[in-house]
C-alpha cells in the first residue's frame, strides 16, 4: 500500500463550519494525495444521537430532537458547499432521516439497529469532508468502515486483523491518488451488522487502520497541541513534549491522561508507526510525536486521578497469578500494594469498579479471594518516565503521612493520597521533579594547571551530580588574567582550549557582569582558581550580583579584616554561599572538621602545622649532607617551589593560611596579628630572583647552625604554623621551630601538610588531619567539592 500518512479528526475538530474549513486546510497543506483520513461525528452529535435513543426508551417524543440533528447536519452542508453539491447531500440527508425515523418508530430495536442509529454521525461527517475537498479542487471520496473492518463481537469488538487488511488494501488499490474519508468509531460483524468499537473509538479506528495500511504516521488532531508534562489547565508552566515513547505513552494513558487512551495505542505495538498529537485550531505550532522508542526520558510527566477506587483484599493465592488474570480480563489496575498478612491493596479507576468486584466474585474461589472493603476516599498523582527511578528519591520526599509509599515499576512512580491533596502533591512533584531543571551556571577564572585539572574531573563528575541534583550544573564561562568567553551553551569540556583561543577577547568587570544576564542561567557560581589580588577585590561586586563563590585564592580569606566581614555581611544578607577550602590544606577537610567540631558545640583552643608542602618537603630532606640552599634549587628544578622560591620561604603563604583558619574558628584578627619569621633574610629579600638565586647559599650558614643545635637536642627542624587561643590570650606565628623526633611534624611524606588541632573536646590526644595539601588534583577535588556542596544548598531552597 502506498499510503505514509494517516489523519484523524475528532468531533471538536469538526464542530461547525469553519472547523470543517480549517481540517481542509490542514489537510490541503499538510497532507499528501493518497492520504487516509478517519473522521469523527461533528460537535456533539454521536451525544446527540445517544438522547434520540434515551427519548425512545423513556417513550418521550424524539421527532422534534431528530428534526433539530437533520437541520444542524444541513446547515453545515449550505455553509460548506456550492448548490450542486449540497443538493446531493441533501437529499441522502433525507434519505437518512427516512431511515432513523423508520428505527426509531421501531416497537423494539435491537444491539445492531441501536448501533446504526449511532453511527450515522461518523457517516455524515466522513460525506461531507470529502465532498469539501473535491470541492476544494483534489480527489477525495468517503469509505464506510464497517465495509473494510470485520470483527467477531464481544464486550469489545475483536478485529479479524487479516481479513480486515485484505479489505482495506483492496479498497485503497481501487481508489489510487485520492484522500479516503473513512468514518471512525464503527466496524462490522462477518453479517455486515453494525457494530461500535466504544469509547475512544475514533481514535482506536486511526491507529487500527494504520497499523493495517502499513502506514508510517497517523496525526491525531484535536483541541490540545499534544501531551504536556504535567495538566496545563492546572499548572502554569507545564511543558508541551516533543517526544514521548509508545510504553511511556501507554503507561500514562492507563494512569488517567486525558489526551491519550491506552486503546487508541494498542495497534501500534510491534510497528514501526509513529503517532503524532497536534491542535487542529493551532496546526502552525509545535506537537508530541510518539514512537516506538524515544529519548524522552529528560522529560518526566506528572498525572493525576481525582478519585480512585481501592480495594483492600485477602489473598492466600499467587499474586503474580492473580494479576495475570486481572490483565486478561483487561482490568490491570493502576497500581498495587502488597501488605502483611496476605492482603494486598490495588487501585482503580472508579470506572472499572463494578467490573472488578464481579471478577472478585467470579474468581473468589480460584484464587482464594476475599474482598475486605472498597475505599473511595482517595485519589492518584503518578509520574511517568523510562528513568521513573531517578526521581523515586525526590518524589518520595515529598509524601506526607497519608499518602501510600510509591508503587513503582519500570515507567511509573505512583501513590495514593486523600483527594482533598491530590492538587497540592502534583504541583509539587511537577516543580520537583518535571517542572524547568535548575540551570546552574559556572565561570572559571583562572586557566592554568590547577583549572586544567579541574576541568578534568568536572568531565567525568557532571553527569553524576547533574544526576544527584536533578539539576543542569554546566560551565559557561572561562576568563584568564587577559581574556574572557562566555557562551550561553555549555562550554566542550573536550575541545574547551581551542574554543577559548578562538572566541576569548579582551575583558573588564562591568561588561563581564553585564553579558551574564544573558546566559540564561538560574544561578552562577564563580569558580577562582587564581592567586590574584585584583580579583579577590572584586568580591563584593561578584556577590552584589547574586554570584556564589568557590576560592582556591586565599587573598579575599586573608584580607583585611574589615573587608573579610563586609564580605561575610553580604552573604548573610542575600543568603548567597562562598566556600574557599581549598585555600588551605587543598583537598584536606580542615575546615570541614573545624566547623564539624564547631557543630558539635566543642570550642577550638589551638590550632598548628605545617601549611606548606614546598617547606614539608625541604625539611624532610635537609638532614645536614648538602647544603639548604642546594635543596631549594633542586626543589625549584622539580617544580616543587613557585618561580620565586622566596614566596614559599618567606612563610607569607602559611602566615595567610593560619589566618583563614583562625577566621573560620570565630577570631577577628588581622594578618599582622600573626607573628612571622621568613628564612629569607631582609638583604636578600629586597634584590631581584636572578640576584638572589645568584646569592641564594647566604641561607646555608644559618640554616646549617639551626640544624646542629637541634640536633644536638635529638631534635629537628621544621618550618611551622601555631595558633593558641586559650582564656582570651592568643599567641600566633609563624615560623622555624624545633621539634622532637616522635612529633607528628618530624615523620611526614615529603610535599605533606599535616594539621593538628586541639580542643576541649580533643586535648591530650589532638586531632591530626595529615596528607597532601598541595597540587593541581588535590586542589581541583577540594574546588569541586565545594562547588557539588554549594550546588546542594542551592537546590535545597
Amino acid at each position: 500500500m502506498a499510503s505514509s500518512h494517516l489523519h484523524k479528526f475528532g468531533g471538536s475538530s469538526l464542530a461547525d463550519a469553519d472547523c470543517y474549513r480549517r481540517v481542509a486546510h490542514i489537510l490541503l497543506t499538510h497532507g499528501h494525495s493518497d492520504d487516509l483520513i478517519v473522521v469523527s461525528a461533528a460537535g456533539k452529535t454521536t451525544n446527540h444521537l445517544y438522547k434520540l435513543l434515551a427519548f425512545k426508551a423513556s417513550g418521550d417524543l424524539w421527532l422534534e430532537s431528530l428534526q433539530d440533528l437533520i437541520s444542524f447536519q444541513q446547515n453545515l452542508i449550505e455553509q460548506l458547499l456550492s448548490n450542486q453539491d449540497a443538493r446531493e447531500l441533501r437529499e441522502r440527508l433525507s434519505t437518512d432521516k427516512a431511515q432513523l425515523t423508520s428505527l426509531l418508530s421501531l416497537t423494539e430495536m435491537n444491539v445492531y439497529q441501536r448501533n446504526q442509529v449511532v453511527s450515522f454521525g461518523e457517516r455524515w461527517s466522513a460525506r461531507l469532508m470529502a465532498a469539501l475537498l473535491s470541492e476544494s479542487g483534489v480527489a477525495a471520496t468517503h469509505l464506510d468502515a464497517a465495509s473494510v473492518l470485520v470483527a467477531d463481537e464481544g464486550v469489545v469488538p475483536q478485529i479479524r486483523v487479516e481479513e480486515s487488511k485484505r479489505k482495506l488494501s483492496d479498497k485503497i488499490v481501487a481508489l489510487p491518488d485520492q484522500r479516503i474519508v473513512i468514518t471512525g468509531f464503527i466496524c462490522a460483524n462477518e453479517q455486515g451488522d453494525t457494530l461500535l468499537l466504544g469509547r475512544n473509538g475514533s481514535d482506536y479506528s486511526a491507529t487500527l487502520i494504520a497499523s493495517l495500511a502499513d502506514i508510517s504516521r497517523v496525526t491525531i488532531w484535536t483541541d490540545v497541541e499534544g501531551v504536556f508534562n504535567a495538566d496545563p489547565n492546572k499548572t502554569n508552566d507545564a511543558k508541551l513534549l516533543s517526544s514521548l515513547s509508545l510504553s511511556e505513552a501507554d503507561r500514562l494513558a492507563n494512569l488517567g491522561s486525558p489526551v491519550l487512551h491506552s486503546r487508541t495505542l494498542q495497534p501500534l505495538f510491534d510497528t514501526q508507526v509513529s503517532l503524532a498529537v497536534r491542535s487542529s485550531y493551532a496546526s502552525h505550532t509545535d506537537f508530541t510525536l510518539i514512537t516506538p522508542t524515544s529519548d524522552s526520558a529528560s522529560a518526566p510527566v506528572v498525572t493525576n486521578l481525582d478519585t480512585v477506587s481501592l480495594f483492600r483484599v485477602k489473598l492466600a493465592g499467587d499474586l503474580e497469578g492473580f494479576l495475570s488474570a486481572l490483565n486478561l480480563a483487561a482490568i490491570s489496575p493502576l497500581a498495587f500494594w502488597s501488605q502483611a498478612s496476605q492482603r494486598v491493596e490495588l487501585a482503580f479507576t472508579p470506572e472499572l469498579q463494578p467490573q472488578v468486584e464481579q471478577f472478585l466474585r467470579d474468581n473468589q474461589a480460584l484464587f482464594d479471594v476475599s474482598l475486605l472493603e472498597i475505599v473511595t476516599d482517595m485519589g492518584l498523582v503518578a509520574l511517568v518516565s523510562s528513568d521513573a527511578k531517578l526521581y523515586h528519591r525526590s518524589f518520595a520526599r515529598l509524601l506526607s503521612r497519608d499518602a501510600k509509599a510509591l508503587y513503582s515499576d519500570a515507567l511509573s512512580l505512583v501513590t495514593l493520597v486523600p483527594k482533598t491533596q491530590v492538587n497540592l502533591l502534583t504541583q509539587k512533584v511537577h516543580r520537583r521533579c518535571a517542572g524547568p531543571r535548575k540551570r546552574i551556571g559556572l565561570l572559571l577564572l583562572g586557566l592554568g594547571n590547577i583549572g586544567e585539572a579541574w576541568i578534568q574531573l568536572f568531565k567525568r563528575s557532571q553527569a553524576a551530580l547533574n544526576q544527584e541534583l536533578e539539576a543542569s550544573v554546566e560551565l559557561v564561562g572561562l576568563i584568564s588574567s587577559q581574556r574572557a568567553w562566555l557562551s550561553s551553551q555549555q562550554v566542550n569540556l573536550g575541545t574547551w582550549q581551542d574554543e577559548f583561543e578562538a572566541n576569548a577577547k579582551p575583558w573588564e568587570y562591568v561588561d563581564l557582569f553585564e553579558e551574564l544576564q544573558h546566559l540564561g542561567c538560574d544561578e552562577y557560581v564563580a569558580l577562582d582558581i587564581s592567586a590574584s589580588g585584583s580579583l579577590s577585590l572584586q568580591y563584593p561586586a561578584f556577590f552584589e550580583r547574586g554570584i556564589h563563590i568557590v576560592s582556591a585564592n586565599k587573598l579575599a580569606g586573608s584580607g583585611p579584616l574589615v573587608f573579610y566581614k563586609q564580605l561575610k555581611q553580604q552573604l548573610g544578607n542575600r543568603r548567597l554561599f562562598w566556600r574557599y577550602n581549598a585555600s588551605c590544606g587543598a583537598g584536606l577537610p580542615v575546615q570541614h572538621a573545624l566547623n564539624d567540631l564547631h557543630n558539635s558545640g566543642d570550642r577550638v583552643e589551638a590550632v598548628g602545622g605545617i601549611f606548606s608542602g614546598t617547606l614539608c618537603w625541604l625539611f624532610e630532606h635537609f638532614d645536614g649532607s648538602k647544603p639548604f640552599s642546594e635543596l631549594v634549587l633542586e626543589a625549584k628544578a622539580l617544580g616543587i617551589t613557585e618561580p620565586d622560591p622566596r614566596d614559599d620561604l618567606s612563610g607569607r603563604d602559611m602566615q595567610r593560611k593560619l589566618l583563614i583558619l583562625a577566621r573560620e574558628i570565630g577570631l577577628d584578627i588581622e594578618l599582622d596579628d600573626i607573628t612571622l619569621n621568613s628564612l629569607v633574610p631582609d638583604e636578600l629579600a629586597q634584590l631581584s630572583l636572578d640576584d638572589f638565586i645568584a646569592q641564594i647559599s647566604e641561607l646555608d650558614g644559618l640554616m646549617q647552625q639551626q640544624f646542629v643545635a637541634a640536633q644536638e637536642q635529638d631534635k629537628v627542624l621544621r618550618y611551622v604554623a601555631s595558633l593558641d587561643h586559650h582564656q582570651g590570650k592568643l599567641d600566633a606565628k609563624v615560623g622555624l621551630e624545633w621539634v622532637d623526633a616522635s612529633h607528628p611534624y618530624a615523620n611526614l611524606t615529603p610535599g605533606d601538610n599535616v594539621f593538628v588541632i586541639r580542643s576541649a573536646f580533643y586535648q591530650g590526644n589532638p586531632l591530626i588531619i595529615r596528607g597532601p595539601g598541595a597540587g593541581r588534583e588535590v586542589t581541583a577535588a577540594a574546588v569541586q567539592s565545594d562547588l557539588a556542596q554549594i550546588c546542594r544548598d542551592l537546590i535545597q531552597e
